[in-house]
């Protein structure tokens, strides 16, 4: 080799050992790195690709349901389910796939989406799996029924690890019942304030989520891993509230129907159980652009200027520290009257004319006299730091507190204190005080004040929850409680008793004065915000009101309408909430299943010769042929088909029976064939418990017919 070829060859080798150099360098590196990471870092590494490509999914609680008293669902969730398949052939080997993917392909056709023809379905299901696909949709929104249905299908009947069926559990919150305690029901929703017992209880009804182990596929998808689950979720407990579906459903369509003959604004109505506190009905109806509507609890989150039903207190604060009798006497000036003062003077006069000047006290109250109310208060407190002894006296009849009502939003009550500029305390405060005005109350908290009347002066705390259930299981009790034994005295109370009475009997609300029962109440008229509008009295809004309680003489329930800014037929307290009031004062006095009468209260007809049929009230037809064959003498005073029979000394009168459509009837005291025959042509569905007469049924007649069903008890 000549010299010049080896000086090349040199040149070369000098360049490629330097670069062989660095390679192995580098080589040792990487090598060194790997080990590196394998050793140190390996642990780290392999947990990052198994997070990439593994996880753990949460599975959600099925959340608990809310009962009313009786048991039937206020809320509820109801499961559904989403189908998907795995169509891998390392699921479903291709001998099952092949022999059974028409006769599946049939099946979707026909009894999941008919969307897609069986040809379509088949096609559909070979291409995704040539395509690897793992998690294809079948269906959403799948009932429990069609789940079960589903699963025998070819190649899903051998389960999710041979026929790829993946089942993915969700839930729907219903409310069997809508718009019924709607707002007082509430929700639980992202991003939103929790409203009501959803809210309150939301711990309690939502329970513990488990997990799930998915695994991630082609697609970006994830799919369960053998259906493992590392926990199972926990489901929610049951709350079971104080509500009367029965009662409430009167309370609700009592409510509506008056908002709608009054177009007013909005309305609330309670019903209290006088001697536990218990809430038996809660509506609270608004008006939308939809028409009426469930939107605001009104009863519990609204505290307003209660006008006149704040008399009570007045009243009380009177009789307790001694300032006057029911049968003293005062000058009502002709309902009207001038306040001066150096700040201002304004003018006061009774919502009716009445041309009264000296009346009793009884009087003054019965009618609302605005007058009088601000006459006694002025007399008894006006004079130098004597209202701060009026303030007092309303504090220790706990108007100025919270009743602590379960649900989130109660409306502070507001009770001016004396002569304190930050209230705005001046000169007119104190008589205008006096008839409701420039203090301010839920509807909730003045029907607790008038349960406390009605419970004899002892007050006791509203409560919508009665027990925690797990399965059925009572696991926490809530019982009722008293927030005052004696609120006022004894005396006080009686006198506030006999107000109310004759509030009813001879006052602004005689118009729902019955004979059946015995209503005590007071009427409350408020101007909205009084203030804004001038001396005129042009453009006013009301605010009508009525609270009171029955029967009178044995109080079982009291109850609270109020409605505000009504616009037609009227606008005060007596005419517009006090005959809402009354609606639903009878069909809860009418309905109770306990306390039901038959509709034939006579006294059995007394016959020694023959016995008279087990059958008082029927169709006409049938009970006159009984009759006529036992010869018992009988008259007729109707042409109805169905009669109720009425003993008389020597005979017996058929008396008309009237059954109207769309409204479910009192069957009590029929036969079985007869009130069967009745309730099903009103499309409800009849279950009957015991033998003979009717003696009970579980829906209150007068309610509004929807195909519900309703239990008979015999005897």
């Amino acid at each position: 080799m000549s010299e010049g070829n080896t000086n090349i060859k040199n040149e070369i080798l000098y360049r490629i050992y330097p670069i062989a150099g660095l390679v192995v360098a580098l080589g040792l590196i990487v090598f060194g790195k790997a080990i590196y990471i394998w050793q140190v870092e390996g642990e780290e590494w392999r947990a990052q690709a198994k997070k990439e490509y593994v996880k753990y999914d949460t599975l959600e609680a099925d959340r608990g349901n809310i009962f009313t008293d009786d048991g039937s669902l206020l809320a509820t969730s109801l499961p559904y389910f989403e189908l998907r398949m795995d169509l891998s052939p390392k699921v479903i080997g291709n001998k099952i796939f092949d022999k059974n993917v028409d006769s599946l392909a049939y099946c979707l056709a026909n009894f999941v989406d008919n969307n897609y023809t069986q040809e379509e379905w088949a096609d559909r299901l070979r291409y995704e799996r040539q395509n690897q696909e793992r998690y294809l949709l079948i269906k959403r929104n799948v009932t429990y029924a069609q789940l079960e249905a589903i699963k025998k299908f070819p190649i899903f009947n051998l389960g999710q690890y041979r026929g790829g069926l993946i089942i993915e559990r969700k839930s729907k919150r219903l409310r069997p019942f809508r718009m019924l305690a709607h707002r007082t029901v509430g929700y639980v929703r992202p991003g939103i304030k929790p409203v009501g017992l959803e809210g309150k209880f939301d711990e309690v009804l939502t329970g513990r989520s488990g997990f799930q182990l998915k695994q991630k596929v082609a697609g970006n998808t994830w799919i369960p891993v053998n259906g493992i689950s590392a926990l199972e979720p926990e489901s929610g407990k049951d709350i079971v509230t104080t509500i009367d579906i029965n009662l409430q459903d009167i309370t609700e369509n009592a409510l509506l129907q008056g908002l709608k003959k009054h177009q007013a604004h909005h309305g609330s109505a309670v019903v209290m159980e006088v001697e536990t506190g218990a809430i038996k009905a809660i509506a609270n109806i608004g008006k939308t652009e939809e028409g009426y509507w469930e939107r605001y609890n009104y009863a519990v989150g609204s505290a307003v200027e209660p006008g006149s039903t704040f008399k009570l207190a007045t009243m009380l604060a009177l009789l307790e520290d001694g300032h006057v009798a029911l049968d003293d006497t005062i000058d009502l000036e002709l309902g009207k009257i001038v306040f001066e003062f150096p700040e201002e003077s304004i003018e006061m006069v009774d919502a009716s004319v009445h041309f009264l000047n000296e009346t009793t006290v009884r009087k003054a109250f019965e009618i609302s006299s605005n007058v009088g109310m601000a006459k006694m208060v002025t007399a008894a407190y006006g004079e130098k730091d004597n209202a701060k002894k009026f303030i007092e006296r309303l504090k220790k009849l706990q108007l100025h507190l919270p009743i602590g009502i379960e649900i989130e939003g109660e409306g502070k009550p507001y009770i001016k204190e004396a002569f304190n500029r930050e209230d705005q305390w001046s000169g007119i405060t104190l008589p205008w005080m006096s008839i409701g005005y420039e203090v301010e109350l839920t509807p909730l908290q003045i029907l607790t004040f008038y349960n406390t009347i009605a419970n004899n002066g002892r007050m006791m705390k509203p409560y919508l929850v009665s027990e925690v259930q797990d399965f059925g299981r009572t696991i926490e009790r809530y019982k009722p409680t008293v927030l005052s034994r004696q609120l006022v005295s004894p005396k006080t109370v009686e006198a506030a008793q006999e107000l109310l009475e004759g509030v009813v009997e001879r006052g602004t609300a005689k118009s729902i004065r019955t004979g059946d029962y015995l209503i005590a109440g007071k009427t409350g008229t408020a101007q909205v915000d009084y203030r804004r509008f001038n001396r005129k009295r042009e453009n006013l809004k009301y605010r009508a009101s009525f609270v009171g309680y029955f029967p009178a003489d044995n109080p079982k329930y009291s109850c609270i309408v109020m409605v505000e800014k009504p616009t037609e037929n009227g606008v005060y307290g007596g005419e517009v909430a006090a005959p809402i009031f009354r609606e639903i004062a009878d069909k809860i006095y009418v309905s109770r299943v306990n306390d039901q009468l038959a509709v034939n209260k006579s006294n059995i007809l007394k016959n020694n010769s023959s016995v008279l049929p087990g059958i008082e009230v029927g169709e006409r037809g049938d009970m006159r042929n009984v009759l006529s064959y036992l010869k018992i003498p009988h008259k007729f005073e109707t042409n109805n088909n169905w009669a109720v029979i009425d003993a008389k000394e020597d005979t017996i009168v058929f008396k008309r029976k009237n059954i109207k459509e769309s409204v479910i009837p009192n069957v009590v005291g029929m036969g079985l064939r007869d009130a069967m025959y009745i309730l099903e042509n009103q499309g409800l569905q009849v279950q009957v418990n015991g033998i003979g007469k009717v003696t009970g049924q579980s829906i209150l007649a007068g309610t509004e017919s929807r195909g519900q069903t309703i239990e008979l008890y015999l005897n």
